[in-house]
């Protein structure tokens, strides 16, 4: 069963952010790197569910699930809920911040 995914305005600056920061570091990477990112976010549309509970669920009072990837020292978490058959993409935060 897949789901439709939709990327909010918070989530969408939030991976522009993390891919300018990039680009300034490591061009070289940074294309490599939002590509990863792109395909972790779609790779929602199947089984969304699978992914964790995050942290501050309980603060939030909906379920809230979180996706990691990148390697461990730029690990990123994409923030996301499953409503029916659509998965929110609320924002994305580097994998160290406090949740």
């Amino acid at each position: 069963m897949n789901f439709t995914v939709i990327i909010s305005p918070r989530a969408l600056q939030d991976l522009d952010r993390a891919y300018h920061w990039l680009l300034e570091r490591t061009p070289q990477h940074a294309p490599e790197w939002y590509n990863r990112a792109i395909d972790a976010i779609n790779s929602l549309e199947s089984n969304p569910g699978r992914c964790p509970i995050a942290p501050e669920s309980p603060r939030r009072g909906e379920i809230i699930h979180q996706l990691l990837f990148g390697d461990k020292r730029h690990a990123r978490r994409i923030v996301f809920t499953i409503r029916e058959q659509t998965v929110f993409v609320l924002h994305l935060t580097h994998g160290a911040r406090e949740r």
